[in-house]
C-alpha cells in the first residue's frame, strides 16, 4: 500500500490508557445523569402522568411558544444573517459577536435587560404601555421576546455559515440574467441555504423549548400562561418529583429527537 492510501484510510489506534481513563469518565459524567433518569421514571404511572391537566398545558404552552420563537428568529433572524454574510459594513465583527452574546449571556441576566428594556417602566416598554396600552412582562407574549432572545442566535450562525459557504456564482449569474435582488434572495439565495435554514430553525426551536431563566425572570410563572415545561419541572420539583421526572423525560425525548435530526449536519461532521 502506498503512502497515500495509508493516509486516505483509518488506521486502528490503541488509546493509551492515560487518554482511555478520563475519556470514559467523562462519558459516565454525560451519560449517567441520563441513565438515572431512565431508571428512576414513573414507567407505570407514565401514560396517566402525561395526561394530567397541569402537565397537557405545560406542555401545549411550551409547543405554542416556542413554535411563534422560532417564527420570529426565522422573520428576523434570516435577514440579519444575509447581512452580515453578504454586506460588507464598519463594525461587522462587533455586531456578530453582540449578535452571539445570548449564547454565553446566563439566561436570567437575558431577562433582566428584557426587563429593562420592555418591562412597563423599561427603555420602550414605557413608551408600549402608554401609547398603545402593551404590556409584555407576564405574559405569554414575554414567554415568546424571551425565547427568542435566548434562541436567535443558534439561527443566525447557522444560517450565516450556510450563506458564506454557497457559491455565489448562482446570484451572479441571476443577476446577469436580469433579476432583481429581492428575485435572487428568493428563488435563488433561499434555495442554496434551505439546509442551514432547516438546521438553524430545528437547534432554534430545541433551545426554545428549553428556555428556563430568561422566561422565568422576564413572563415568571403562571400556570396556563407562562408555565412551560421547564418551570413546571422546577415547580414540581419541591412537591411533586415524580411528576419533575415524567417532564424531563418528554424535554429529554425532544433533545434526542433533534440530535437525531441533525446528525447529519451536526454530529457525523467531519
Amino acid at each position: 500500500m502506498t503512502a497515500g492510501g495509508r493516509a486516505a484510510g483509518h488506521v486502528a489506534v490503541r488509546p493509551p490508557l492515560i487518554l482511555l481513563l478520563p475519556a470514559l469518565l467523562g462519558l459516565a459524567f454525560l451519560v449517567l445523569p441520563l441513565a438515572g433518569l431512565l431508571v428512576r421514571a414513573p414507567w407505570s404511572t407514565l401514560g396517566t402522568r402525561l395526561a394530567e391537566p397541569q402537565v397537557l398545558e405545560a406542555l401545549r404552552l411550551s409547543l405554542v411558544t416556542a413554535t411563534l420563537a422560532t417564527v420570529v428568529c426565522l422573520l428576523l433572524g434570516v435577514p440579519l444573517a444575509w447581512v452580515l454574510a453578504r454586506v460588507p459594513f464598519p463594525g461587522a465583527r462587533l455586531v456578530r459577536a453582540l449578535v452571539t452574546v445570548p449564547l454565553v449571556l446566563p439566561p436570567v441576566v437575558g431577562g433582566v435587560a428584557l426587563l429593562l428594556v420592555l418591562g412597563r417602566r423599561g427603555l420602550v416598554g414605557q413608551w408600549l404601555d402608554s401609547a398603545f396600552g402593551i404590556t409584555l412582562p407576564f405574559t405569554t407574549a414575554g414567554v415568546v421576546l424571551a425565547e427568542t432572545f435566548v434562541a436567535m442566535p443558534f439561527l443566525v450562525i447557522s444560517v450565516e455559515g450556510a450563506l458564506r459557504a454557497a457559491d455565489p456564482r448562482y446570484e451572479e449569474a441571476a443577476a446577469t440574467l436580469g433579476a432583481g435582488r429581492w428575485t435572487i434572495f428568493r428563488r435563488v439565495t433561499l434555495p442554496l441555504v434551505a439546509p442551514g435554514i432547516a438546521a438553524g430553525a430545528v437547534l432554534c426551536w430545541a433551545r426554545a423549548l428549553g428556555e428556563f431563566g430568561a422566561t422565568i425572570t422576564f413572563a415568571g410563572n403562571f400556570p396556563g400562561r407562562t408555565q412551560t415545561m421547564p418551570l413546571a419541572v422546577y415547580l414540581a420539583l419541591e412537591t411533586d418529583p415524580q411528576a419533575a421526572i415524567v417532564l424531563s423525560l418528554v424535554l429529554l425525548a425532544v433533545s434526542v429527537l433533534v440530535l437525531a435530526a441533525l446528525r447529519d449536519r451536526w454530529v457525523n461532521s467531519p
